[in-house]
């Protein structure tokens, strides 16, 4: 039992580090998600640092307020598909011009 104890706290902690990354870059507090998500003000903070673990709607809530799918909450950091959606996230906030700009290093850089 030793070991399934064990490995279900790295996997809550493994669970809170992706929480509190995809939650970073949101630009959000651990607190302010908690409350926006209806829980207690310490409900977030306690999942990020493995002492927590969400049911399952609350996951699905978590995930909501994130704009990500459940999916997307596992798959791994370094994926390229994590960083495609990362980036297309980003080209959404850009101006026309920005775009442009944008467009410019990528066709000099397929060129190399």
């Amino acid at each position: 039992m030793d070991n399934l104890d064990n490995s279900y706290r790295i996997s809550c902690k493994e669970f809170g580090l992706t929480l509190a990354k995809l939650r970073e870059s949101k630009g959000v507090s651990a607190r302010q998600m908690s409350l926006d998500i209806g829980q207690n003000k310490n409900y977030i903070n306690a999942i990020e640092t493995g002492n927590n673990f969400p049911n399952m709607s609350n996951f699905f809530s978590i995930c909501e307020y994130l704009h990500i799918t459940p999916q997307r909450f596992f798959q791994a950091k370094d994926s390229p598909t994590f960083l495609y959606d990362d980036f297309l996230q980003l080209l959404r906030g850009l101006t026309a011009e920005q775009y442009h700009h944008l467009y410019l290093i990528a066709c000099d850089l397929r060129q190399k």
